[in-house]
């Protein structure tokens, strides 16, 4: 892909003109993202590293929780990739729930894992970090990189500032991120935040306790999020539907 356009507009002030024409391609983007997940219903959005396979303990986990997720009504949301994003389709997939990718668009293109009922493709880091956040009713957050540490923070910095209400963050993986744990716990002692900051947040291994989390902190049932007005053909809209 020609990254371009974005390099050009993180490089600084450009005209106004030029400037405008990147104002409407990011609102493109948005509206690209909210005529393709508009019907998501309730969703869990599921972050972790591409690198680990099927027989990895990550992986395992991953589908085990994204089944149980699908299975009390949610849909189960990833980055539409191999390792972790598989993982958690492929669970949701097995379970019967809506399977989901929301693709940030690289130069190294990842090709999309098999367990997808819909993909959807954006140029942009912070458009697609909206419309995961507007579309999901909380986030997991098992071991990966800085891609995942990025969601991850800015997240819970929100939820801290006060922007997003009831919105629950399990961390899977306690060997992997203790030293994570430790930091927090190093932020409260300085009260460089404060002590009910991090109480959406679960470190936890247990799949169990994951899934209760994310229950006990959703707002809305699977029930009450489904929308009910149908799908307009001018906006290009389509109900998203289950592949066998």
């Amino acid at each position: 892909m020609n990254n371009n356009s974005e390099n050009a507009f993180l490089a600084g002030p450009r005209s106004r003109w030029q400037e405008f024409l990147f104002s409407l391609e990011v609102l493109f983007q948005f509206i690209k993202g909210f005529r393709n997940l508009h019907f998501v219903g309730p969703c869990i959005t599921i972050f972790g590293s591409a690198r680990f396979g099927p027989d990895d303990v990550y992986y395992q986990t991953t589908e085990e929780l994204a089944g149980l997720l699908g299975k009390e009504g949610f849909a189960i949301m990833t980055g539409g990739g191999p390792g972790i994003m598989e993982a958690a389709n492929k669970g949701a997939k097995n379970a019967g729930a809506l399977s989901l990718g929301c693709n940030i668009e690289l130069p190294f293109e990842q090709h999309p894992n098999p367990y997808l009922d819909r993909m959807v493709n954006i140029r942009y880091f912070f458009v697609r970090k909206e419309l995961l956040r507007k579309y999901s009713s909380g986030f997991v957050i098992m071991p990966g990189g800085l891609g995942t540490l990025d969601e991850f923070f800015e997240v819970i910095t929100l939820i801290q500032t006060g922007k997003m209400n009831n919105f629950p963050v399990v961390v899977m993986g306690l060997e992997y991120h203790e030293k994570l744990m430790r930091y927090f716990e190093s932020l409260v002692k300085e009260e460089t935040v404060g002590s009910t900051d991090f109480q959406h947040i679960l470190f936890t291994d247990d799949v169990a306790e994951a899934a209760e989390h994310i229950r006990n902190f959703t707002e809305l049932s699977p029930e009450k999020h489904a929308h009910t007005d149908a799908p307009l053909w001018i906006f290009g809209e389509r109900k998203i539907k289950r592949k066998k």
